[in-house]
């Protein structure tokens, strides 16, 4: 025989106890029992827990993989405007239409490609990074300047001996003087 309690409690309490306590295989003794013993003895029942720890920390790893992708994709962008309004040449006034026309066309086209991947769910930078880090392993452990091209060192080299031949620093090609015209 079990000894018989009695305890006060808030109405809204009781109200959850009495709708849990409805549920069949269950009871008011067998559901205050249970709150209890786990409230006495946590460590008990910590199957709950760990199933809780581990999806947040699943959901964590899935964070720090999405952050680091938008860090990609940021600086990825980034450098493609900078890089796209260094190199383009304003248009004559008589080619711009025609221009606007084609861009117009290209960007339908980039849209339908988008949704495309994104429907398949295919994820492009992942297979970019995945493709460049199997062909060259060592490319994002180089420690390159800003705006400097690939190569590491044998640039910096071919750089300094252009230098010491010429007595000047080679300066950007005639392309990357232009200035940027309307988009």
């Amino acid at each position: 025989m079990k000894p018989k309690l009695s305890a006060y409690v808030s109405d809204s309490v009781s109200q959850r106890l009495e709708l849990a306590a409805k549920r069949p295989g269950t009871n008011k003794s067998a559901i205050v029992e249970a709150a209890l013993d786990r409230f006495l003895n946590p460590e008990r029942d910590t199957s709950g827990d760990a199933a809780l720890i581990r999806r947040l920390d699943r959901m964590s790893r899935q964070l720090d993989r999405i952050d680091g992708d938008l860090s990609v994709m940021a600086e990825t962008i980034a450098l493609f405007v900078r890089y796209y309004l260094t190199i383009t040449p304003p248009l004559p006034s008589g080619d711009q239409e025609a221009a606007r026309a084609l861009g117009r066309e290209r960007f339908e086209m980039f849209v339908a490609q988008v949704g495309k991947r994104v429907a398949s769910g295919s994820r492009l930078v992942a297979d970019v990074m995945e493709r460049v880090s199997t062909s060259k392993p060592d490319l994002f452990t180089r420690h390159i300047e800003e705006g400097a091209p690939l190569g590491g060192a044998e640039n910096a080299e071919t750089r300094s001996r252009s230098q010491d031949a010429t007595g000047e620093q080679p300066g950007p090609s005639p392309a990357g003087r232009e200035e940027v015209g309307n988009v």
